[in-house]
């Protein structure tokens, strides 16, 4: 027996425990009554009287008078014969399939057509051969089965109410409480040290300066003392902000995992139900559980189910069941009363959207940004995801870091499965460094579409369109590093170049001017080339016109406009109906992006013209190919002329180099600054 096993059946003392009775459970009753009445049937199953039917008995028992009496019960239409005993041995052929007979009976039931005619065929007897037959007539009730068929009906109506209503409330799941009387009752379910959430900061890879912020929010659970011995006072919420995908969650998980106290868990969604009143109810449901289990963390996923700013529904009058939940939530979180040692956590990634009161100090103290992955950060979320995986040993973290810029740590949780999927349809071994970068392609651009039918001519069209794009990012300092071009239809788009983007966190004039043009590239090859367009550049076209609408109303990067912004970072002019500037302004808004495409789209078609015998060569090289990378273009166009934001820095202050297109063939794009074309 091990030393834990010794601490669980002994004292601090090392005197014996007494063992622990177990709980009592209703099912047990049900099992008593069950045992009960097979018991009952075992035992009577050897004292059973023989049965025969009434022809039997009228011509070969009824005659011979061995009847000592005959009961005669006549609402069941049966008789009971009982026999002298020293006449049983003439009747073995009736009693050789009864194992026991009862020693003072009835010997021998038979059910009688009718009353009369047993009596007729007494009387009969008795006169022809001389006997005397005596017989007792009885009436006999079975309580249990009369009770049975009266009380049916009303156990047939009972059991579907309860059927009925369980559904209605959810079931026995929580906070449905097996009935609907319990609706308002709280989902939240309920974690703590012995729920065995074994996710835990350690899990949780990069994500550095929000963990941080969450372990201090744990270790006030833990030693109060250490910051109230200051004067400080707990914080009473923390709300995770970031994209989807981006590990609040798991963040969350991992609090709860970490924290020795109790944590509540439910979704923002789980206190909309479609009665009324029924959200504000399960608020304050759960806040009553808390404080009961305080100190004690309350984490509420995808709040902005029910935080959206009040009066900005446009849908539903001023009784909105979903602003009454919120009211009630505001109330609870730092209201008249008080919510010492509970904790709320929140997860969003809507916030522009919420409430203001619900984001004001003293609510929610702290709001924790959780971005996109960095560089570092992706290479220890790949390193996480890589360690189920069995692979070959050109497998590197920090290369497929590189190559998933603007990646969420749910993508790349979806990139390293997605790569053991394609191994395993390859019927390989191992899952190797092709197989990684087969999935980023997949889950980026869709599935290829080899057997797709497209005309010669609009193969041809594609193949220029996308040498295009090529040719352009090429030649241009800032446009994004080219990693390879395709003219195999995958998902929606017809052909795609693929680019690996610098990391950057700001985005000069020129930097956008660059990559516009190599956007509207596709475009100006087909005009250059063809002398006519086609709906391929729709992804393009779109692309463009809102990054040029973005440079002109957003970031205040025309001259005509001037330094004026018109962008509402807080989400409040979500339903407006008029816009924040003039229609004069509007008419010049359109005329300055109109120009800055059309500006970029001349320039496009001009680099084009003075390199169309390397744009020729670089689209008949596409066509034979079907897939050319970035060292195809150096052959063509020479080395890349680098940008000097190539050397980067990290958050640390330490120089990071950019990722360069010498390793082409070994490059894939990101998931958000990659034109595909259809």
């Amino acid at each position: 027996m091990t030393e834990e096993e010794k601490k669980k059946t002994t004292g601090e003392q090392g005197d014996k425990m007494p063992p622990k009775m177990p709980k009592f459970n209703a099912y047990w009753i049900y099992g008593i009554i069950l045992i009960s009445l097979v018991a009952i049937s075992i035992f009577n199953v050897g004292q059973s009287p023989a049965s025969v039917s009434w022809s039997v008995f009228e011509n070969e028992v009824l005659p011979k008078g061995d009847i000592k009496r005959v009961i005669l019960v006549t609402n069941e239409g049966k008789a009971e014969i009982t026999f002298k005993p020293e006449s049983l041995d003439k009747y073995t052929d009736i009693f050789k399939d009864v194992q026991s007979l009862p020693r003072t009976g009835p010997h021998l039931t038979v059910k009688i057509p009718t009353v009369d005619r047993f009596e007729d065929a007494r009387k009969e007897a008795e006169e022809k051969h001389g006997i005397r037959i005596p017989i007792e007539y009885e009436e006999r009730t079975n309580l249990f089965r009369d009770f049975f068929f009266m009380m049916w009906p009303i156990l047939l109506i009972i059991a579907i109410w309860i059927f009925i209503f369980r559904r209605m409330s959810g079931g026995a799941g929580p906070g449905g409480g097996g009935n609907i009387f319990n609706v308002g009752k709280s989902k939240a379910r309920m974690f703590d040290k012995e729920s065995g959430i074994k996710v835990n900061f350690g899990d949780v890879a990069g994500l550095a300066e929000a963990k941080t912020e969450l372990e201090e929010i744990v270790e006030f659970l833990r030693k109060p003392e250490k910051f109230t011995e200051l004067g400080g006072k707990i914080p009473k919420g923390a709300l995770l902000v970031g994209p989807p995908g981006t590990g609040k969650t798991l963040l969350a998980r991992a609090v709860a995992g970490e924290a020795n106290v109790p944590f509540f868990s439910m979704s923002g969604s789980d206190f909309v139900e479609m009665f009324v009143g029924v959200g504000a109810s399960r608020v304050r449901d759960l806040f009553k559980k808390a404080k009961e289990k305080a100190p004690c963390i309350v984490f509420i996923d995808e709040i902005d189910a029910i935080g959206r700013a009040r009066g900005k529904n446009v849908n539903f009058s001023g009784n909105d069941e979903r602003e009454n939940t919120l009211n009630q939530l505001l109330t609870e979180m730092d209201g008249f009363a008080t919510n010492s040692g509970v904790i709320i956590l929140a997860a969003t990634n809507r916030a522009d959207i919420l409430d203001r009161a619900l984001m004001r100090a003293g609510r929610f103290d702290r709001q924790i940004s959780v971005e996109l992955p960095d560089l570092n950060e992706r290479q220890e979320i790949f390193e996480v995801h890589l360690r189920p995986l069995r692979l070959s040993e050109d497998v590197k973290s920090d290369f497929l870091a590189r190559q998933t810029p603007g990646f969420s740590g749910a993508d790349i949780a979806n990139v390293c499965n997605e790569s053991a999927l394609i191994a395993a349809r390859k019927n390989k071994k191992l899952v190797e460094k092709e197989d990684f970068l087969d999935a980023v392609d997949r889950i980026v651009g869709g599935l290829e579409k080899k057997n797709k039918i497209i005309s010669k001519d609009e193969k041809r069209a594609v193949a220029y369109h996308e040498a295009g794009h090529a040719a352009i990012s090429w030649l241009l300092e800032y446009a994004h590093p080219l990693v390879k071009v395709t003219i195999v239809p995958r998902g929606k788009a017809l052909g795609a170049a693929w680019y690996l983007p610098e990391e950057r966190s700001l985005n000069t004039f020129e930097q956008m001017l660059d990559e516009m043009c190599a956007t509207l590239g596709g475009r100006a090859a087909e005009d250059v080339v063809f002398g006519r367009i086609s709906t391929g550049a729709l992804n393009d076209l779109e692309k463009v016109t809102r990054q040029a609408y973005a440079m002109v109303s957003y970031f205040g990067m025309s001259k005509e406009i001037g330094n004026l912004s018109y962008f509402d970072s807080t989400g409040q002019n979500e339903y407006g109906f008029t816009k924040p500037y003039s229609e004069k302004t509007a008419e010049l808004i359109d005329k300055e992006v109109s120009r800055i495409v059309e500006d970029q789209y001349e320039r496009a078609k001009t680099i084009l013209k003075e390199n169309s015998d390397k744009h020729q060569q670089l689209a008949e090289l596409l066509l034979e190919k079907e897939v050319i990378f970035s060292e195809d273009l150096e052959q063509l166009f020479g080395k890349r002329k680098l940008s000097q934001h190539v050397i980067q820095e990290d958050s640390n202050g330490k120089k990071v180099e950019a990722p360069e297109n010498s390793s082409a063939k070994e490059g894939s794009e990101g998931n958000d600054s990659s034109p595909q074309e259809q």
